[in-house]
C-alpha cells in the first residue's frame, strides 16, 4: 500500500490525529499488527487492547482518544478499514487482460470496452458482455446471456443460456447460474420431466459465493434482487425470488416459487419449503425450517421454525422431560395403587 497516514485519513474522509507523515504499508488486527500496519477499534471496550498493539496507527471512532499513536478519527471505523483492505485485495488480484488465444467465442458476441476474457473460456452465441467485466478462465457464458457492466466472474463458473445478470456483480468459483429447476410429473411408476424455461435474472450488486445454485424458472424468472449476499453452497430453487439486500448464509435451501421479503438473513443450514412467502426483515435462526407463510419482523427458530422466544420455551421445557417422564412413572403407579385399594 505505503501510502502517508495523511493520505489514507483523506481518502477515508477522517479527522487525521498526531503524525500524518508517516508511511503506512499494510493493515493488521490489534494483537498482530507490526510496525507500518494500521488497525482499528470499533469502541472503548478494545481501547485496552489498542495500548500494547505495535501498530503505527490506528483508526478510531469520535469520543475516544489514544494520544500515544498516530490515529484516524472516523464515524464507522470497520468500514473505514473494510476500505483499505479493499485497496490490498484489488493490488492482489491479477486477471489476464483481453481475450485470451484459447477462449471461445461465439457469433454475435458484443463485448465492451476494457472486458477480460481468460483462458478456455466459452462464450456463446448472441452473447452480450459490458464494460469492465472480467471473465476468468474456464468459465461458460450460454447463448444469449447478458452480462452487465463491471462484473467479476471466477473459474469454473457456468452460467446457463438467456441468464440476465446487472451491474458489480461478482460470482466464486464453481457456482452455476441457470441449472434446470427440479420439475418432475408422477406417472405411474416413473417420473415425467417437466422442461424448464424461463431464466435467472440476477439484479445490481450482488455477489455470490461458491458452488451455490440459482436454477433458472419452469417458466417467466427466477429473480435475485439488488443488494443480495449469498454465501457458499447455497441452493436457490426455480421461480423463486429474493428480495433486496437479503443475506443467505452457507447450506440455506429456498424450494421452489417462494418469496423471500427485503432485507431478511437466512443463517447456515435454515431454508424454507416451496410456494411460500416470507415478509421483510425476517431473521431465520441456524437450522431453522420455515414451513408456513411468515410475516415482515419474524425471527425463527428450530424446526418447524417458530418465533425464537416461544421455541426457546419449548428447548428448555425439553430438558425436563426425563425428570417429567420419571415423576410422570412415579404417580401412575401411585394412582394403579389407589384404584386396586377401591376396588
Amino acid at each position: 500500500m505505503n501510502k502517508t497516514l495523511k493520505e489514507l485519513s483523506e481518502f477515508l474522509g477522517g479527522k487525521l490525529h498526531g503524525n500524518g507523515n508517516i508511511i503506512i504499508s499494510g493493515v493488521g488486527d490489534l494483537e498482530s499488527a507490526k510496525e507500518g500496519q494500521i488497525s482499528f477499534i470499533k469502541d472503548k471496550t478494545y481501547l485496552e487492547k489498542s495500548k500494547s498493539s505495535k501498530a503505527s496507527a490506528i483508526i478510531i471512532p469520535p469520543g475516544i482518544e489514544i494520544p500515544e499513536v498516530p490515529a484516524i478519527e472516523i464515524e464507522n471505523p470497520y468500514l473505514a478499514f473494510s476500505k483499505l483492505l479493499g485497496i490490498i485485495y484489488k493490488s492482489k488480484q491479477v486477471f489476464f487482460k483481453g481475450i485470451h488465444s484459447t477462449a471461445v467465442i461465439g457469433k454475435d458476441v458484443k463485448i465492451g470496452l476494457n472486458v477480460s476474457v481468460g483462458p478456455c473460456t466459452v462464450v456463446e452465441d448472441s452473447v452480450s458482455i459490458q464494460d469492465n467485466t472480467v471473465i476468468c478462465s474456464n468459465v461458460y457464458i450460454g447463448t444469449k446471456s447478458i452480462i452487465g457492466t463491471n462484473c467479476l466472474i471466477y473459474p469454473n463458473v457456468s452460467i446457463r443460456e438467456e441468464s440476465e445478470l446487472g451491474n458489480n456483480v461478482i460470482i466464486h468459483c464453481g457456482t452455476v447460474i441457470g441449472s434446470d429447476g427440479f420439475g418432475y410429473i408422477p406417472v405411474k411408476e416413473k417420473y415425467h420431466k417437466i422442461p424448464q424455461i424461463g431464466k435467472v435474472v440476477i439484479e445490481d450488486d450482488v455477489e455470490i459465493g461458491s458452488n451455490s445454485s440459482i436454477d433458472r424458472a419452469t417458466i417467466d424468472k427466477t429473480l435475485i434482487c439488488k443488494g443480495v449476499k449469498i454465501d457458499n453452497q447455497v441452493h436457490v430453487a426455480h421461480n423463486v425470488v429474493i428480495g433486496e439486500n437479503t443475506i443467505l448464509l452457507a447450506h440455506v435451501t429456498i424450494a421452489g416459487s417462494t418469496k423471500i421479503g427485503k432485507h431478511c438473513v437466512f443463517s447456515g443450514q435454515s431454508g424454507a419449503i416451496d410456494n411460500l412467502t416470507v415478509g421483510d426483515n425476517v431473521i431465520a435462526a441456524s437450522r431453522a425450517g420455515i414451513l408456513q407463510d411468515t410475516p415482515s419482523n419474524s425471527v425463527l427458530w428450530g424446526m418447524p421454525a417458530l418465533p425464537i422466544k416461544e421455541q426457546k420455551k419449548i428447548t428448555l421445557a425439553t430438558k425436563n422431560l426425563p425428570e417429567l417422564s420419571r415423576e410422570f412413572r412415579e404417580l401412575k403407579k401411585k394412582v394403579e395403587k389407589l384404584e386396586e385399594k377401591m376396588k
